[in-house]
């Protein structure tokens, strides 16, 4: 693949304050949708989803949360 073919990085690196809007679970995994509450990039919204569960979808709706982006990569923290 041409690296000029590959899609643009959803953030550049950094840690970025949000809000869970949105959060799903099913049998391929966990699914959460996350609005960036401060700075630059506030008011995008990021899906993200998870081979691993993350707790009970309702109860993370409106939740804060940090989310991490390093070499590209996203990882979230909900910050309880």
């Amino acid at each position: 693949m041409d690296p000029a073919d590959e899609p643009a990085p959803l953030l550049p690196d950094g840690d970025y304050d949000a809000v869970v809007v949105d959060a799903g679970a099913g049998d391929a995994g966990a699914t959460i949708e996350l609005a960036i509450s401060t700075g630059e990039f506030k008011g995008q919204v990021l899906a993200l989803g998870s081979a691993e569960p993350l707790g009970d979808p309702v109860d993370l709706l409106g939740m804060p949360a940090t989310l991490t982006v390093a070499f590209g990569v996203p990882s979230v923290r909900i910050d309880h």
